[in-house]
């Protein structure tokens, strides 16, 4: 499942694709497959609009995602929305981890926020689609860390401060721990305990 420790995808460094995660094909929380999760700021306005607004969800999410102990496989912050490709929590649903997230986040940014900023800062709802098979997974990585460069905020993904582009290309570690290649391999040194991924198929 992806989002037990020892059993999650084997990302390429470069390419962020899935070599050895089981998926199912169900539609639903609690399926056992990785999820596509977009949320978008009040009206769609341009609400993180300080670098300071940027880095504070960065620790939020780093907060969730050790709070509730999923893994987060990849992640973009934009001016007004955010892509997550992450797993379900195990002891919560993943609708629980997003409100935390998106409610904690709120709490702190509000002394970064100008005085003149509408009071709410998230839509109510989010978009959450269940990633079926590699192809998706890679699909929607490659999108995620694209996102920057397709709208002109930077002329490389690796400029962009705000995503785990970063972590796959450079190897970088960030305030988010990504679950990756790179993770489980220093998860092995650590351990001493080499683990097998198996290729699809």
């Amino acid at each position: 499942m992806p989002g037990a420790p020892g059993s999650r995808p084997f990302l390429d460094a470069n390419l962020g694709t899935a070599t050895g995660v089981e998926f199912f094909y169900a539609r639903f929380q609690e399926s056992g497959q990785p999820h596509f999760v977009t949320f978008s700021c009040y009206r769609r306005q341009p609400s993180f609009a300080t670098p300071e607004l940027y880095d504070q969800f960065v620790q939020c999410l780093e907060k969730m995602r050790s709070g509730f102990e999923l893994s987060v496989y990849g992640y973009v912050v934009m001016p007004e929305h955010v892509h997550l490709l992450l797993s379900e929590p195990p002891r919560a649903t993943l609708a629980e981890a997003m409100h935390f997230l998106k409610l904690s986040f709120s709490k702190r940014a509000r002394s970064l926020r100008p005085s003149d900023a509408l009071g709410t800062f998230w839509q109510k709802r989010y978009y959450d689609r269940n990633v079926r098979d590699e192809r998706e997974f890679s699909v929607n990585l490659r999108y995620l860390h694209r996102n920057p460069v397709t709208r002109g905020l930077v002329n490389q993904a690796g400029d962009w401060k705000w995503s785990s582009f970063r972590h796959y290309s450079l190897r970088e570690k960030g305030v988010v721990e990504i679950e990756s290649e790179w993770t489980a391999r220093d998860r092995e040194k650590t351990s001493g305990v080499a683990r097998m991924f198996l290729s699809p198929g």
